[in-house]
């Protein structure tokens, strides 16, 4: 059962994203490196909202529930800034890219900005939902029975279809984040913002499953042994 529960899952939440894939960029070699670069940019500010994390921890008391409470405002806040804010210099290098591949290939049209759009998107969706979902992923393996101390019994599941939500709406806000880059207009930008702190914000509630799944299995080995 948990092999039928790690795949099923797994197939949810990266099924569609690697269809997409499939049929959209892996025969075009130029959309790859756009894709991985764009992995590439969100782990840069992943590493830099663990930084400033790390560092809000150290110079706190982070013992104090309360402060704890601010503290994952505050992460959260600062890492969605970060990763738009990479998102916007991801933006720049391929607007530079599109010029260079302009002039040295003068002959042949370069790829679309609402093309390029859509794989770096997808690039920070994908890598995203794989550090988001990997270790949640993992604990379906066993040991342990989810819900058996009253928690959803669906915890998995839920967790799969929000990291293909996440996913999605990745790849959906670089849609729009570019093309308000290129029209300038900044309340595009801003509605961008807005609804990925909202999204951000809602996560961490259903995070508290996967705390208690993992307290009460300890709990039930510390018992066992």
């Amino acid at each position: 059962m948990t092999a039928a529960v790690f795949f099923g899952c797994a197939f949810i939440a990266f099924g569609p994203a690697l269809a997409l894939y499939i049929v959209t960029i892996a025969k075009e070699p130029l959309r790859i490196i756009f894709l991985i670069v764009g992995a590439f940019f969100w782990l840069v500010s992943l590493l830099l909202s663990s930084l400033v994390w790390f560092t809000a921890r150290t110079i706190t008391d982070d013992k104090d529930e309360s402060i704890q409470k601010y503290l994952l405002i505050f992460g959260v806040l600062i890492s969605v800034l970060i990763q738009e804010m990479f998102r916007f210099a991801y933006y720049r290098l391929l607007k530079k890219a599109n010029e260079g591949l302009k002039i040295i290939n003068p002959d042949e049209p370069p790829p679309s900005m609402r093309l390029l759009a859509y794989v770096s998107g997808l690039g920070f969706g994908i890598m995203s939902g794989v550090f988001s979902f990997v270790n949640t992923l993992s604990d379906s393996l066993g040991p342990g029975t989810v819900g058996i101390h009253g928690d959803s019994p669906q915890f998995f599941l839920n967790s799969a279809f929000m990291t293909l939500v996440i996913i999605l709406l990745h790849m959906f806000w670089g849609i729009v984040f570019f093309d308000g880059c290129e029209k300038k207009n900044w309340y595009t930008l801003l509605v961008v913002l807005l609804t990925h702190l909202l999204v951000s914000a809602l996560v961490p509630r259903g995070d508290q499953g996967l705390w208690n799944l993992k307290k009460k299995t300890t709990t039930t080995q510390k018992n066992l042994n």
